[in-house]
């Protein structure tokens, strides 16, 4: 078809209206959501609020409870998909521009072919022309107010600024409420604090140590080398999820049963002054933990054989920490990262971005802070250590990077920008071949980066959605998964490839566990399910009627099994489904068992025990 050079420039004239249509069109609603969003908290509705509300006066009400776990869930989801439709209403809107640009210089530059010009007068020309004037520099004015809509709706997050004021609330007596509490990666928690964890006569509870009758002293003197040998990390339990922060332990004849309630193989309990989400990790004859509110952050350190309150450090003073606490949700808080130490020291990470190093005796090294967590739930990413390196995994809504820091001064050795989304999950460390890889997950990368320098090795596109999991490892395979993603088995190699996939069950905030073969992967709606580690076919799965955000942890080959109403599973690592035992704490618990020496660490809501003979 030949088209005259009049037709070709009324198509493009055409074009270019339908562009400024479709423009005028996306920003109007661009501006309106940005006013909505403004006017209306996305991520506290007086429907949730009302629910909560109603659960303190009824804390028993197990139907209540799964309403207010489906209507977060359902919130969160749609918080999510309107992020994604404003990013890409603003990309569409500059699509829009771009086209109506391109048509206009298209038709101008066929005005010169034109051999006929109507006559026009020259005060009607320069009327018209003053006209087009205005409505250019309308038109302009509208599409950066609709792009300016578009990008501070899409960072709605920071009208919820990590140091803005907090308003107490007035809480019955009966019922304490935590200020603050992997997950990445979570609902809202479910719990009235009023448990009553009955005890026989034989489990003392022991005193709380005021910080005034702290004596360093008291901590047992002996210390090891900087950079301890990997025999000597796995004599101990570290980190998150034990020696490698898979989840595996190595010790043996380690209990598989008690009973809190008549005190039957609880060697002593004591409850942590402060409260947090975060594990047990064990030096020798020492056991720390981490516990934070509105009014401090504070590292407790404990006699692992005594339960005896050796000492405890608050992390206060430190440069750049906020003045107000950050806004964080009940079931991740201020203090969900487990600690980490080589022996020599001990490392504690919090929700406000503060981190600290003490010694053995808790005298401070250092402390520094890393920038406060532009965090929706509040940061839960675990420490690791790596000969004289502090790994830290810093994945935020304003930028995701991970962070080597001298174990000494705290000195930056390294530090990787990530091309990720915000993650709640923490690093690992595994052997490959004859080196080390540290393996971090996050929406939407599996990545892997040499520890000694932060270079990222290789990356795998498998992720979405919140992660809160950490990765399983085994036989040169990682195992990432996700709910609402998938579970995804990684072979290493020159080029690391999927070499299977699953999505039937999805955990939430448990890791994978994968040992002996087999592959265990817990879910927050109380499903375990054990998969060939290779293949990838499903062996059993069982349903409990608790959900699980305590990660799965393998020892002497059992899997150890913590649901969130304090109920501790203990299975066979088998092909067929074989329950060994099962007991009770007396109260709830996230928090994934920790072993060392014949005897079991359990940390629940408000209470630490020593299982053993």
């Amino acid at each position: 078809m030949n088209l005259t050079v009049k037709d070709k420039m009324n198509l493009a004239r055409t074009v270019a209206w339908i562009a400024a249509v479709f423009c005028l069109v996306i920003s109007v609603m661009l501006i309106a959501n940005y006013f909505q969003l403004k006017t209306v908290d996305p991520l506290e509705t007086p429907a949730l609020q009302s629910l909560v509300e109603r659960l303190r006066q009824d804390p028993q009400d197990e139907a209540l409870k799964n309403d207010i776990r489906a209507l977060d869930l359902m919130i969160r989801k749609a918080y999510f998909t309107s992020q994604w439709q404003i990013r890409t209403g603003s990309w569409m809107l500059v699509l829009g521009v771009l086209v109506s640009v391109l048509a206009i210089r298209y038709q101008k530059s066929l005005r010169p072919g034109l051999e006929e010009m109507e006559s026009i007068s020259k005060d009607a020309f320069l009327d018209k022309q003053l006209a087009r004037k205005w409505l250019m520099y309308s038109g302009v004015g509208l599409l950066a107010l609709a792009l300016l809509s578009g990008f501070f709706s899409n960072n709605i997050l920071d009208e919820y600024e990590p140091n803005a004021v907090v308003l107490e609330q007035q809480i019955s007596p009966e019922v304490e409420v935590v200020d603050v509490l992997p997950l990445e990666e979570s609902a809202i928690a479910i719990e009235a604090e009023d448990e009553k964890a009955e005890s026989a006569p034989e489990v003392e509870d022991k005193p709380e140590v005021k910080e005034k009758e702290i004596k360093p002293a008291e901590a047992p003197a002996k210390t090891v080398a900087a950079v301890p040998t990997q025999a000597q990390i796995r004599q101990n339990y570290p980190y998150f999820r034990g020696p490698d922060g898979t989840g595996i332990s190595y010790k043996t004849n380690v209990p598989e049963k008690f009973d809190a309630t008549s005190g039957q193989q609880v060697l002593w309990k004591v409850k942590v002054p402060k409260h947090g989400y975060n594990s047990p990790v064990i030096w020798d004859d020492l056991l720390f933990v981490s516990g934070a509110d509105n009014a401090a952050r504070v590292v407790y350190c404990y006699n692992k054989n005594t339960g005896d309150l050796l000492w405890e450090a608050k992390a206060d003073q430190i440069p750049g920490s906020p003045a107000t606490m950050p806004k964080v949700t009940e079931d991740t808080g201020l203090a969900a990262p487990s600690m980490a130490t080589n022996g020599s020291a001990v490392f504690a990470i919090f929700g406000t971005g503060d981190l600290i190093a003490l010694d053995m005796a808790g005298k401070r090294l250092w402390a520094k802070n890393l920038g406060v967590p532009d965090n929706h739930y509040g940061h839960s990413s675990s420490l690791i250590i790596y000969k004289n390196k502090l790994i830290v995994q810093y994945d935020t809504n304003r930028g995701s990077k991970v962070i080597a820091l001298s174990v000494i001064d705290g000195s930056t050795a390294w530090e990787t920008q990530r091309n990720v989304k915000i993650s709640w999950a923490s690093p690992v460390l595994v052997t490959v071949g004859n080196k080390q890889q540290l393996i971090l997950t996050a929406e939407p990368l599996v990545a892997g980066y040499d520890p000694e320098t932060g270079k990222e090795l290789w990356t795998v596109d498998c992720m979405m959605g919140e992660v809160g999991p950490s990765v399983g490892y085994a036989n040169g395979i990682v195992y990432a998964a996700n709910e609402y993603a998938t579970l995804a088995a990684i072979k290493l190699g020159e080029e690391p490839e999927i070499v299977w996939e699953d999505s039937e069950y999805l955990p939430e905030v448990a890791s994978p566990l994968a040992a002996d073969g087999l592959l265990i992967i817990a879910t927050s709606y109380g499903v375990v399910a054990c998969y060939d580690a290779l293949e990838g076919t499903k062996f059993w799965e069982q349903e409990y009627s608790n959900g699980i955000y305590a990660s799965p942890v393998y020892a002497d080959g059992k899997v150890y099994i913590m649901d969130m109403g304090g109920n501790l599973h203990v299975v066979k690592m088998a092909k067929e489904y074989q329950l060994v035992a099962e007991s009770k704490l007396g109260e709830k618990s996230v928090c994934s068992p920790v072993f060392a020496d014949g005897k079991m660490y359990l940390r629940g809501f408000e209470h630490l025990y020593c299982i053993g003979k």
